[in-house]
């Protein structure tokens, strides 16, 4: 049960033709931070999406808001017989990272990159099906319900839809985190920033009623705990990569945030750690009389 024959051309596929990308005032140049120091998926997690496509012979991959590509890194490696991946950014600097992280995994794989918002994807072989779709820690800024019938439209009648993440360091409620909210608001005010859109707003309801509302309403939650060392270098890192502490909104006062941030984490460390206690979470949807 899966897709007409792909073509086997070169591994990585040209992009393909959909709509300008956004002018990436979310997350700007920061694809190398966001590689380096975005945590990945939990290998409870990896397993239970591929768990996903087990008796699938040829699974094709749609990630959406794929960043770097960690979905398709994590799964790659337990799901080999993977025959394609369909990559979907609005960013063309996380594509093309996302592009290179995965060359070395890619085996008889082959790469499909679309640069423009997620419910706009059509896929670019006629008749090609996604076997799973998969939107880690982005759901949040897409129109959700346009992406939701997008899925239905080219998702494979089995095909289950798994939205997932966790809180981010601005969400954490550790001491060192609130402080290091604190010393944000105190550069970039009090609301959350959303790259340059201006402040976050959060969704008006949930993903699970997102979910329920699609043809995919037959929804499972998973969630698995961890636990993450840091360290201040990495923190650092990581906010670059972020939409609410990325350089470019700090101007000519970042140099200037890195130094009072990294003081602010050198004093909460332990040992030189420091410790997120997280929860990753993974709705699993499928349209109802098709889960396995």
């Amino acid at each position: 049960m899966n897709n007409e024959p792909l073509p086997v051309p070169d591994r990585r596929e040209e992009p393909s033709a959909g709509p300008e990308p956004s002018d990436e005032a979310l997350f700007g140049t920061a694809a190398g931070e966001y590689a380096r120091y975005r945590p990945g998926v939990p290998d409870g997690a990896v397993r239970l999406l591929a768990a996903t496509l087990h008796g699938v012979p040829a699974p094709v991959l749609l990630d959406l808001g794929t960043g770097t590509g960690q979905v398709p890194r994590a799964l790659l490696p337990v799901v080999p017989r993977m025959a394609h991946v369909n990559l979907v950014d609005v960013n063309q600097q996380m594509l093309a990272q996302a592009t290179a992280e995965l060359e070395p995994l890619l085996g008889a794989c082959t790469v499909t990159t679309y640069a423009g918002e997620a419910h706009t994807f059509a896929p670019r072989v006629l008749g090609q099906r996604a076997d799973l779709v998969t939107c880690c820690r982005a759901f949040h800024w897409m129109d959700r319900t346009a992406v939701l019938k997008m899925a239905d439209r080219v998702a494979a009648p089995h095909a289950a839809v798994a939205v997932m993440g966790d809180r981010s360091l601005w969400t954490h409620d550790a001491d060192w985190t609130v402080a290091l909210r604190e010393l944000i608001q105190t550069y970039l005010g009090e609301g959350r920033r959303a790259g340059t859109r201006g402040t976050y707003t959060e969704p008006g309801r949930s993903y699970e009623d997102d979910l329920a509302a699609s043809a995919f309403s037959d929804v499972s939650e998973h969630r698995f705990p961890l636990t993450r060392a840091w360290t201040p270098e990495s923190v650092i890192g990581y906010l670059r990569s972020t939409s609410f502490a990325r350089p470019a909104l700090f101007a000519d006062r970042h140099q200037a945030f890195e130094a009072e941030a990294r003081r602010l984490l050198d004093a909460h460390a332990r040992s030189g750690t420091l410790c997120e206690e997280a929860v990753f979470t993974v709705l699993l949807a499928r349209r109802p009389g098709t889960a396995s």
